[in-house]
């Protein structure tokens, strides 16, 4: 049994964490006020700290480190409202064992407050990060809550990370809050798009070259990864890299060094690696495209961005965001009607979150009201490119898999693809099925396993037949 210190302005949460709490076995202290909470620690009550950020008196992330210094063994789990990627990033940095944005599942909590207690104390309190500045993500969606929380957890880490999502889900933005917020901010930033590279240079676009390494080199180049030195490389469209590129990338990985294209002398890789792709990495392992060594060298941890018709519910902040620095750039002040907000939540957005920053944009030039109603956002939507693979309006699953179908033979000259489809098409329709299910449970098991009506063993199962990797929490 555990005293558990509970601090939140709101009764009604401190009854509930109160009461849920003892039927778990701990002692819980419970009070609406930093000071009164900040008396317990200081005499030298409770083995966990559970706190809200805002209070009447003051805040809990401004108390976090006086009590880390006051006690650097005692356990803090931040809960806020205020869910945003800063307030994640700074309860880390600040010493939290851990953040839980508002509301939140008992359950999870109950899960958490046993973990902290069993988690052997590390006596080492975190060093400040950055203070308010414009927020490099946008959106309070279960989505994006999930992977603010994954983000903030990694600050600390030199892990490398592997992020997936459509084109213009933010994947750079990703990256670059990673390296803004990390142990290296104060190191250089490189991104490098791979599919903007012509194949034969690659390798001295990463890795430099020497003077008469080739032909054309009339001096020595600095390749990325000398550039990236004590920083972050950010490798976007990883899937675009050629296979022979991709041996001399995992030979980097493995040992830590590298040579320029024509040196002798090896280098130090003293960088973080962030890589992004819009592919399926793990179908291109199975096609043979991308090797599978370097695959698990970078999906270290993966972090999936939802697209946008995934996370409809942010989309009016997003706008809100848009519009103001349609403002800042000198472009007319403009609002969106009620009714046309919803009515952009309503699109399926093939372009993400670029292509509705986009469309406001090109909105707040083109018409003169201040005022924007939905037949303005309907005549821009009827101006944006058809979706390639967009789902006509009330199509059946079964509709939407046989115009696939179709789709999938018809890109066959000879009419017809490899033999063995039937058992192909079902193992290609599961896996996604699967990870979908895992995505939108945030990695519960037993919930995915009631949604998809699978036995949890079952699902474990195939979990680990088709190699399915399942986020888990950084520790």
């Amino acid at each position: 049994m555990a005293q558990i210190l509970v601090a939140d302005d709101d009764r009604a949460i401190r009854t509930v964490l109160s009461q849920a709490l003892a039927r778990d076995g701990h002692n819980v202290r419970a009070t609406g006020t930093a000071a009164q909470l900040w008396q317990w620690v200081e005499d030298g009550q409770g083995d966990l700290v559970i706190t809200d950020v805002v209070m009447p008196d003051g805040s809990g992330l401004d108390l976090l480190p006086r009590i880390r210094k006051q006690r650097p063994g005692l356990r803090i789990i931040v809960m806020s409202a205020q869910n945003t990627l800063l307030t994640a990033v700074k309860a880390t940095e600040r010493g939290a064992f851990d953040y839980l944005p508002k509301p939140f599942d008992l359950r999870e909590l109950i899960s958490l407050v046993n973990r902290a207690i069993s988690t052997p104390p590390d006596g080492a309190g975190q060093p400040s990060g950055p203070e308010e500045e414009a927020l490099p993500l946008i959106g309070r969606s279960p989505a994006m809550q999930e992977i603010y929380r994954v983000l903030a957890r990694l600050m600390g880490t030199d892990l490398t990370v592997m992020i997936y999502g459509e084109s213009g889900t933010g994947k750079e933005l990703v990256a670059r809050a990673l390296h803004n917020y990390g142990k290296r901010r104060n190191g250089p930033f490189v991104p490098v798009n791979m599919a903007a590279i012509p194949r034969e240079l690659i390798e001295s676009e990463l890795f430099g070259h020497e003077k008469g390494a080739f032909t054309g080199a009339t001096a020595r180049f600095e390749g990325r990864f000398e550039q990236a030195a004590g920083g972050t490389l950010f490798l976007d469209e990883i899937g675009d890299m050629p296979l022979e590129a991709q041996t001399r990338l995992l030979r980097v990985l493995q040992d830590g060094t590298y040579t320029t294209v024509g040196g002798r002398t090896p280098l130090e890789a003293d960088v973080r690696i962030v890589a992004a792709t819009h592919r399926d990495l793990r179908q291109m392992v199975r096609q043979g495209l991308f090797r599978e060594d370097l695959f698990y060298r970078l999906n270290v941890v993966p972090i999936r961005l939802p697209p946008l018709r995934e996370r409809s519910e942010d989309i009016p902040e997003l706008t809100r965001h848009f519009l103001k620095l349609c403002q800042a750039q000198g472009l007319p002040v403009k609002r969106l009607t009620a009714e046309a907000v919803e009515r952009l939540k309503l699109y399926r957005w093939p372009g993400n979150v670029r292509e509705l920053e986009n469309l406001l944009h090109r909105a707040s030039a083109l018409y003169s009201q201040e005022s924007l109603g939905v037949d303005v956002v309907e005549a821009e939507l009827a101006e944006a490119p058809s979706e390639p693979n967009a789902v006509p309006a009330g199509e059946s699953l079964s509709a939407a898999i046989e115009r696939h179908l179709r789709d999938y033979f018809g890109a066959h000259d000879s009419g017809l693809p490899a033999a063995g489809l039937y058992d192909r098409i079902l193992r290609e329709l599961e896996r996604p099925l699967i990870e979908v299910s895992l995505a939108a449970t945030r990695g519960n098991q037993l919930k995915a396993a009631h949604l998809l009506g699978l036995n949890r063993n079952t699902l474990r199962k195939k979990i680990k037949e088709l190699d399915i990797q399942v986020s888990k929490p950084v520790k």
